[in-house]
């Protein structure tokens, strides 16, 4: 089991943290706010009031010992910076950081992240992406050219099998699973018969999953 310590805990860093004590994993959430630590205690492994930015209290707990360190402190850039570059000297091998900019992002990189995250910029693309389409539920970024989407059953779809829909040869993209009645079932068995209310979940090139978006 991963160990991830979150520190910070703002609406985003809440929102991480909770997500992955939910996933299972253990989890220990790091602010120096008495009142956000007793609201996600009972919610993550470990709550910890204490100042990241103090190198003693950083080191008293424990950091070392996680796999990773999510570093959500995004508008006060100094304390961002500085206990990203704590972490990092304190031998965390993986270092995920929040960004307020691109020159703080710069910085952080610099400094030893190994991903630099803007929260509120990549949700602005998600959505902006899903409203012009309006058949993508969902979409997640893998790389600058590749895209897992979410969408919805079109007309010409439903009661035809994968096979004879063909998207690898006509989209040039997968079906990797199929959300039924809140189900997802990644062992898609190409002769099934799809659904009106089926959802894909695809994999392509992003040009090529424009083809898609427009049905």
């Amino acid at each position: 089991m991963k160990q991830f310590v979150v520190i910070g805990c703002g609406r985003f860093g809440q929102s991480v943290a909770i997500k992955l004590a939910e996933l299972g994993s253990e989890v220990m959430v790091v602010d120096d706010k008495e009142d956000v630590i007793q609201n996600i205690a009972n919610k993550v492994t470990y709550a910890v009031q204490a100042d990241a930015t103090d190198e003693n209290a950083i080191k008293a707990l424990g950091i070392r010992n996680f796999d990773v360190a999510i570093v959500t402190i995004g508008s006060d850039i100094q304390s961002s910076i500085l206990v990203t570059l704590l972490v990092k000297e304190l031998g965390v091998k993986h270092i995920v950081a929040k960004a307020q900019n691109p020159a703080h992002a710069k910085v952080l990189y610099k400094i030893g992240a190994n991903r630099v995250v803007f929260p509120e910029k990549e949700m602005g693309v998600k959505i902006a992406k899903s409203l012009v389409s309006s058949n993508v539920l969902d979409l997640i970024d893998l790389a600058p050219e590749y895209s897992i989407l979410e969408i919805k059953m079109n007309d010409e779809w439903v009661g035809k099998t994968l096979v004879e829909i063909n998207m690898r040869r006509r989209y040039q993209i997968s079906v990797i699973a199929i959300r039924r009645d809140d189900h997802v079932d990644i062992n898609v068995e190409p002769d099934r018969v799809l659904l009106k209310d089926d959802i894909l979940i695809v994999i392509g090139n992003n040009a090529d999953l424009k083809k898609i978006e427009k049905n």
